[in-house]
């Protein structure tokens, strides 16, 4: 667990990223502006945790996981974000398959075939 509530925090370059490429262009953000979201999306996330660690309990498990989260989304009334966020974790999954598919390829790859000349 964090040491200190500063801990939780995401990182500000981050959060400053994200709000770069969400703004429009010519429009800049305050310092202040920028803290204040880090500080929001920090509680987010941390609200989101916490609704989706509600629902691991309840289901008498100990891993939290994707579905989980789009599952609490729901539960804290964000359906908004259901759809995107599943298609997001669609996507990610297929990422995560077609990577074990081409590292399997490339370990597979390896073997030499050695042909001798008459």
């Amino acid at each position: 667990m964090a040491e200190k509530l500063e801990d939780l925090n995401l990182p500000m370059t981050v959060v400053t990223r994200i709000v770069k490429e969400a703004l429009p262009e010519g429009v800049s953000i305050s310092k202040e502006a920028r803290t204040g979201l880090a500080k929001a999306a920090s509680v987010f996330v941390l609200y989101v945790t916490s609704a989706a660690t509600n629902i691991v309990k309840n289901n008498k498990r100990k891993v939290l996981t994707g579905q989980d989260v789009v599952e609490a989304m729901k539960d804290i009334e964000f359906d908004r974000f259901v759809e995107p966020l599943t298609e997001a974790l669609e996507n990610y999954k297929q990422m995560v398959s077609a990577k074990k598919l081409s590292n399997k390829k490339k370990d597979d790859g390896d073997e030499v075939e050695i042909i001798e000349e008459d």
